[in-house]
């Protein structure tokens, strides 16, 4: 009988290999809800780890095979890589059930003949020395090489190790939400915010009531910004968040806007779907739209607009390991070109002295700097505000902790705010605030 735990861990890892799918939807799906907490958590390490560590592994096991250029089809390959990354990063699982469950799991579909290879090059793995914990290795070349020139070796073998670990859990806490059945300690920057020490927190009652939600702190800290005032708040506010789902974002906009009207937009109804699930209750003040926002023909009615646009998702790979996967140099700038058409859309809707905030959670430039950079070139109506600016502004009003505002002061490059997973202890996220001028042409 094979462990459930790695036959859901083998189907996912599968499904990703040969699909668009992503780790995180699978890993929320029936299946992994179906299994016990146990089997739950040994399912989540299983997948992530092999995703995280799975350009090692590959190496590992190509060493051992009998020619080493030979292609393997998707189900040896994924039973390797599940077997592999048990025995050499997993200390609690018995080598024998490792290999066991891994040779069955190949036995059990169309790759049966497959099973000897399997078995041998795990017996191999198991009887040589453990593989050191090359973090830099777990990652494409091309994507170090342009950390280390970016942001200084340092920074980048921060990254890379930030990355080999299980992601964090923060939660943003409202006021009524008891946090009873998990562990957790105050976050590193918002006073809003918690870090969970221990407990699931997918399962807490206040996240199950929508008293809590699981959301980076970094990804707060984009919405803070996007709600920040300049100045007194206008009553009547028209806001605008143009890539919404799945809500997290938006949802904080609605909690400290308290009068503004925001229209979130997606370019999928079924990812406002899950806002609308995110939110719970119906909010009057809301509007849910499906657009696609490069496409958006806006008149400029908007006092305030969030742009937190499609990006590679380069400061997320700690919780998105399959990202280093799929992603490719080339791929940036076919992404910079869809930003800027999100961005230069959204801009033509930004009222006079109506401020937009431009964000990804990417940690590449050609998203982030050489977007702003590109749209600011067409016009002289926008100015950069200093993100340090609103982040004392966040402080003063008791949303930034001062420790918080403290740490975030490496985190405010220029005008821009730009957080560095490892170097700060979130995922990195890039924000930029565009003021439109108050006169009128």
């Amino acid at each position: 009988m094979i462990a459930p735990a790695r036959q859901t861990a083998f189907r996912i890892l599968l499904q990703i290999a040969t699909t668009d799918a992503h780790s995180d939807e699978l890993l929320r799906g029936r299946d992994v809800n179906a299994l016990s907490a146990q089997d739950r958590n040994l399912a989540t390490t299983l997948v992530l780890g092999t995703l995280r560590w799975q350009l090692v592994l590959d190496a590992r096991i190509r060493e051992l095979l009998a020619r080493p250029s030979a292609k393997l089809s998707p189900e040896a390959a994924t039973s390797l890589r599940v077997g592999a990354c048990q025995l050499l990063y997993l200390d609690r699982v018995p080598a024998h059930a490792a290999i066991h469950d891994s040779v069955e799991l190949v036995k059990r579909g169309r790759e049966r003949g497959s099973s000897g290879l399997v078995n041998a090059v795990l017996r191999k793995i198991a009887q040589s020395s453990p593989t050191p914990g090359a973090a830099i290795l777990a990652h494409p070349a091309w994507m170090v090489d342009r950390w280390r020139r970016r942001y200084g070796a340092d920074a980048a073998d921060a990254i890379c190790r930030w990355d080999q670990e299980p992601a964090e859990t923060a939660l943003r806490v409202g006021p009524n939400a008891e946090l009873a059945d998990i562990e957790t300690e105050p976050g590193t920057f918002l006073s809003c915010a918690r870090r969970v020490v221990r407990g699931d927190a997918g399962r807490s009652a206040a996240v199950r009531a929508g008293l809590a939600r699981i959301q980076d702190e970094a990804s707060q800290l984009v919405a803070e910004i996007a709600a920040a005032a300049p100045g007194p708040k206008r009553i009547g506010e028209k806001v605008l968040d143009t890539c919404a789902a799945p809500g997290r974002k938006t949802a904080i906009l609605l909690d400290r806007m308290p009068q503004a009207q925001v229209t979130a937009m997606d370019v999928s109804r079924k990812r406002l779907d899950i806002l609308r699930g995110l939110l719970r209750q119906p909010n009057q003040r809301l509007r849910l739209e499906v657009a696609d926002a490069s496409k958006l023909d806006l008149q400029p009615e908007w006092d305030r607009i969030l742009c937190d646009v499609p990006c590679s998702g380069t400061g997320t790979m700690a919780r998105n390991p399959e990202i280093r996967l799929r992603l490719m140099e080339p791929d940036l700038k076919r992404q910079q070109t869809r930003q800027i058409a999100i961005l230069r859309a959204a801009l033509a809707g930004l009222a006079p002295g109506g401020w937009l905030v431009y964000s990804t959670c990417s940690l590449e430039p050609e998203e982030n700097e050489e977007v702003i950079t590109a749209v600011m070139s067409e016009t002289a109506a926008l100015r950069l505000v200093p993100v340090g600016e609103i982040l004392d502004e966040l402080a003063a009003n008791g949303i930034l902790t001062p420790e918080g505002r403290s740490r975030l002061r490496s985190a405010t490059e220029g005008d821009f705010l730009r957080t560095i997973p490892g170097v700060h202890p979130c995922d990195g996220f890039f924000a930029a605030v565009l003021e439109r001028s108050q006169q009128t042409s």
